[in-house]
């Protein structure tokens, strides 16, 4: 019996065929490589209001299940493709051995789910969450760093922590190339946008938990609402570009792309984005700057779309 260690622990996810079931341990899990996990069912206490013990409270009483909570991924050429999935749905995929094109838009009917068991090896100790669904994306963009993602998951709940697992045999990871912050590119109405300084891209699916009685104390289900891509670009002001755009109330296509090696990329598209009208304020004698919080508008096609070129041939 060990200590568990965050650097031996891992997370074997597959996704569910109906909602809230962990499929079997048949050789479909897959381990997903992550930053960071904060996952996990909880279940509250709601102190008594009884009376009539004098001084001393009665025993309290178990509240409702809850399992929200984000994964802080890396975004890579392959691994990363799943968690699009779970978040937009399965993408339409073309092309051929060893290249293919995975395109993905937001507004699905339905979204998948997955479950996924978290590992501590040292202990031993594993725990399936079931039931998760993608709800927010974030991204945050930079000139240096490490490129990673956040993405808020709705859970149904969790299976009690075992000295066994139950996802078996765990097929191993993709194999991990990161897409790196220093080849980022942001491109506006097909043009590459210069003086960006930094941006922000975030996507969520508003999933609305059916909180029904059930008698396991869990949700339903998580039905997705109003798809909304919004972020914003801090820019150094060095044009009209996008003050014209934010002034003109003309709405913009924006595109935010990495590349890795000559073949593989990752775009993601907000084809019709709205810019606020904003101040350009002067703090002392070094460059001007303005921050522009952008909203994306879903009125004429998917507000929020990724295209992935990797060599991964189905998701």
């Amino acid at each position: 019996m060990g200590r568990a260690r965050g650097a031996n622990a891992k997370f074997a996810g597959v996704f569910e065929s109906s909602y809230g079931t962990p499929p079997t341990a048949s050789g479909n899990y897959l381990n997903f490589p992550f930053v960071s996990s904060d996952l996990g069912a909880e279940q509250g206490l709601l102190e008594s209001d009884l009376l009539g013990n004098g001084r001393e409270s009665f025993d309290p009483t178990y509240d409702v299940v809850t399992n929200d909570g984000d994964m802080v991924v890396p975004v890579d050429v392959r691994n990363f493709g799943y968690w699009l999935k779970l978040l937009l749905g399965a993408p339409v995929t073309t092309g051929i051995d060893p290249l293919y094109t995975h395109n993905y838009g937001s507004g699905a009917a339905s979204l998948p789910s997955m479950s996924g068991e978290l590992q501590f090896p040292d202990v031993p100790a594993y725990a399936m969450q079931y039931g998760l669904r993608a709800n927010q994306l974030r991204i945050a963009m930079n000139r240096r760093g490490l490129l990673n993602a956040t993405i808020s998951i709705v859970g149904k709940g969790a299976n009690a922590d075992k000295a066994t697992s139950d996802a078996g045999v765990v097929t191993a990871a993709l194999d991990v190339d990161r897409f790196q912050q220093a080849k980022g590119e942001i491109q506006r109405a097909g043009a590459t946008l210069g003086s960006i300084v930094s941006a922000n891209i975030a996507f969520t699916n508003n999933l609305d938990k059916i909180e029904t009685i059930q008698p396991d104390g869990e949700i339903e289900d998580a039905d997705g609402g109003t798809a909304m891509a919004s972020g914003d670009l801090v820019a150094r002001y060095d044009s009209l570009t996008l003050a014209n755009d934010s002034t003109n109330q003309t709405p913009v296509e924006l595109i935010f792309k990495w590349t890795y090696g000559s073949d593989y990329l990752l775009e993601l598209t907000v084809p019709r984005v709205f810019l606020p009208r904003v101040k350009k304020p002067i703090s002392g004698p070094g460059g001007v700057q303005a921050t522009y919080n952008w909203q994306s508008s879903g009125e004429n096609e998917a507000c929020f779309q990724a295209k992935l070129v990797n060599d991964v041939a189905t998701y």
